[in-house]
């Protein structure tokens, strides 16, 4: 008779793992595939809990992409271990293959968190979405199902020695691995944070030098999708994604304050961007603390953007422009 314990565990486990949570959940249906090909849990029922669990996390996020936009974004890289530079890379993998991302999403740390509440935030119609989620779940569940239960051999031949430990042995290793799996990420996400540290411009500062004689370069490094179909920038700034951040270097002035700004935490992608450019030469590079979001908190003024935003201009247009 199958367990219903067993059953709610991969349920709330794999649910947990979709809303964010630190709980890895291929383990546990790698081992649920185990026991379904022993007869010991039902393998239809398995993968119907597992995807309406995937189901119900990714429609949780997508939701909030569509109420809240990017807010949900910078959210979930303030909370989660992956590094920042989570939001620029699945923004990045969005905008080159579109939708389609969803159904390899699972499969990819850091996009799997990310992608639903950006199909919300870029409006993905709802039907089209849940299509794309349920396929995706079937494919990362029913492979970690089918790899346990083509390895049901070497688990059952496992299983008695990992009972033999004892219950407070074995939930003390559990413990140990899940803190090392945590631990791991976390100090990801300090090495990431300490290798773009660099001094920031404040916006009153900013506000103070564009009104200056002499008044900086701007680059907006978001990608497209970050700006939003209704989005605004801080007035003359050029629109130079961090992607094209390497070939534009020669077209900048080497005589002029360069800011660049981003709507990412910490900064991340602003960070990045002016570290590449001090790596081409460019001393006067800083990125503007806070991003955007700073800048419209702060009141001050903003334009909007063109209704479909530009390619990253070419070096000439660039080197034109300014």
């Amino acid at each position: 008779m199958a367990s219903p314990i067993g059953l709610w565990f991969v349920f709330l486990n794999v649910l947990l793992e979709q809303l964010g949570a630190p709980v890895p959940a291929l383990p546990t249906l790698f081992l649920a595939g185990a026991l379904a090909a022993a007869g010991r849990l039902p393998g239809l029922l398995l993968l119907g809990l597992a995807l309406l669990a995937c189901l119900l996390g990714d429609l949780a996020w997508y939701g909030a992409g569509r109420v809240f936009g990017g807010r949900v974004m910078s959210l979930l890289c303030r909370i989660s271990l992956t590094p920042d530079v989570c939001v620029r890379q699945t923004q990045g993998s969005f905008e080159r293959w579109g939708a389609k991302i969803l159904i390899v999403a699972k499969f990819i740390p850091g996009l799997a968190l990310i992608a639903p509440p950006l199909a919300g935030a870029t409006g993905m119609a709802l039907p089209r979405f849940i299509a794309y989620s349920l396929l995706s779940a079937a494919l990362w569940s029913g492979s970690a199902l089918l790899a346990g239960a083509l390895l049901h051999g070497q688990v059952e031949a496992l299983l008695p020695r990992l009972i033999g430990l004892g219950g407070p042995l074995l939930a003390v290793l559990l413990l140990t691995l899940l803190l090392g799996y945590v631990g791991y990420r976390w100090s990801e996400r300090r090495r990431m944070r300490r290798a773009l540290q660099m001094a920031r411009i404040s916006v009153g500062e900013l506000d103070g030098l564009l009104r200056s004689p002499d008044p900086p370069v701007v680059l907006d490094v978001r990608l497209a999708s970050a700006q939003g179909p209704q989005g605004h920038r801080i007035p003359g700034a050029l629109h130079v994604p961090l992607q094209a951040i390497a070939q534009q270097a020669a077209a900048l002035p080497r005589d002029r304050d360069i800011v660049l700004y981003c709507s990412c935490p910490n900064e991340a992608s602003a960070a990045q961007a002016a570290k590449l450019l001090r790596q081409r030469g460019l001393s006067r590079v800083r990125p503007l603390r806070g991003g955007l979001d700073a800048w419209v908190a702060a009141g001050y003024p903003v334009e909007a953007l063109p209704a479909t935003p530009p390619l990253p201009a070419p070096v000439t247009t660039v080197a034109a422009t300014l």
